[in-house]
């Protein structure tokens, strides 16, 4: 029997949910929009600028109150990075002009990843960056007082930074900061689960050895994708070993596939782990449309997978959830209408998927971006449906061969990554109640 994802109600709340501002934090400041690559470069801050103009002009934000965040100190930046890397970043405002304009010969590995085709250089990167990383250490330091059960900054998910180098599009780890700073501050059970098209590589590689963090990465498989990691037999190192939990999906999967490989997996890890706040990566360059990336979710389906996020964070952690924004590259069509939906998940302020896009939003686009068609609805106008996965048997035939094909190559990645993590959380891989 097919599950209907998640669904919200209308415009307004879901019935029985607390007032946005009354357990709810957003974090957003207009300096995320100085993250600002070289000219041409796929991520561009618009997204997040008309993510804001969408949720405001639709009336989700009516009524809430925007927590402004500082930028992060050296002091929080050296709790992942290393002090030399700190300084490199800083640095790059001592390099000539020149230095900041597109090169078609950038170098492919140059000194802590600063200055490649991937991440060049731009003027104020430090401070840029570091106002990412406050974002998210706002959000965490929101839910750690009491002030907020449900967090959400789309500016962060910067996954990707390493300790001593930039590496996809991303600075500094913001997220990495913001669970180091956590578990300083009362938590030691912390669940990661990374929905972005690319392996959540550098939160993983910070806590790979960390019996305290369990991360979850849903991606697009590696040998197919950059960065090239996120294999299901990756399960963690030393005392970290079953905190890594990795669910690689081939390209074409889209919401059914996607749906029924995440809750054949991460609803049983996160129940083993327990843990007492859940951090979502929420990427949307796994949308269909993405131009970087091969897998081929819906918005209705990338909602659904926020839903249930969000329904984990309230099964198994007291409702405490901190969501992030992350990668998604189709900057007019898909990241905003994607991320207003999780800032309305984050706010219980779910919106039908069906509901017209303001035309007051869509004629402020055509001045921007003006051949660009654009959407016209908060969704795609498909139903993200999935049929769970009940055991290694597999589903039963449909009849249809390419339907029946999708299914028993998702159900291998699920066997795979369970076998693989599932008996180091205690867990049976082959039955479908764990």
């Amino acid at each position: 029997m097919a599950v209907q994802s998640p669904a919200g109600g209308s415009d307004a709340e879901r019935s029985g949910a607390s007032p946005p501002g009354l357990g709810h934090a957003l974090v957003w400041s207009p300096r995320y929009l100085s993250y600002t690559w070289a000219k041409g470069h796929p991520m561009n801050p618009v997204r997040l600028d008309l993510t804001m103009a969408l949720a405001r002009s639709i009336g989700l934000l009516e009524g809430v109150e925007i927590v402004e965040p500082a930028s992060a100190t050296e002091a929080d930046l050296l709790r992942i990075h290393t002090a030399r890397y700190i300084e490199a970043v800083r640095d790059v405002d001592n390099r000539p002009a020149a230095e900041f304009e597109p090169r078609d010969d950038a170098p492919a590995d140059p000194p802590y990843g600063l200055g490649s085709t991937d991440n060049p250089i731009f003027p104020h990167m430090h401070d840029a960056a570091s106002v990412i990383v406050g974002g998210t250490l706002a959000a965490a330091q929101e839910i750690a007082s009491g002030r907020a059960r449900r967090a959400v900054s789309i500016g962060g998910g910067m996954h990707h930074a390493m300790a001593a180098s930039a590496a996809g599009f991303c600075v500094y780890n913001d997220v990495a900061v913001a669970i180091s700073w956590l578990l300083d501050n009362g938590y030691d059970r912390i669940a990661y689960v990374d929905v972005d098209v690319h392996h959540g590589d550098g939160v993983e590689r910070a806590f790979q050895g960390d019996p305290r963090v369990l991360t979850v990465s849903i991606h697009q498989h590696p040998a197919t994708l950059w960065p090239g990691t996120g294999w299901s037999s990756e399960v963690g190192v030393a005392e970290g070993v079953g905190r890594a939990v990795n669910l690689p999906l081939l390209p074409g999967t889209s919401d059914a596939a996607w749906l029924r490989a995440f809750h054949a997996v991460v609803p049983g890890a996160l129940a083993a782990f327990a843990p007492q706040i859940v951090i979502s990566q929420c990427g949307v360059d796994t949308h269909r449309e993405d131009p970087l990336a091969d897998l081929a979710l819906s918005v209705e389906g990338q909602r659904a997978a926020f839903l249930a996020m969000r329904d984990l964070a309230d099964r198994y952690a007291e409702g405490r959830w901190l969501a992030v924004g992350g990668g998604g590259y189709g900057l007019v069509r898909v990241v905003p209408r994607s991320w207003t939906n999780l800032l309305a998940a984050a706010l219980d302020r779910d919106i039908d998927p069906a509901r017209p896009i303001p035309q007051e939003w869509k004629d402020g686009v055509a001045q921007l971006a003006p051949s660009v068609e654009l959407p016209a609805t908060m969704g795609d106008g498909v139903p993200a449906n999935y049929l769970p996965w009940d055991g290694p048997g597999g589903a039963p035939e449909t009849g249809d061969s390419t339907h029946d094909r999708v299914l028993a190559r998702v159900d291998s990645a699920i066997l795979a990554t369970r076998r693989a993590a599932y008996p180091l959380l205690g867990l049976d891989p082959d039955d479908p109640r764990d």
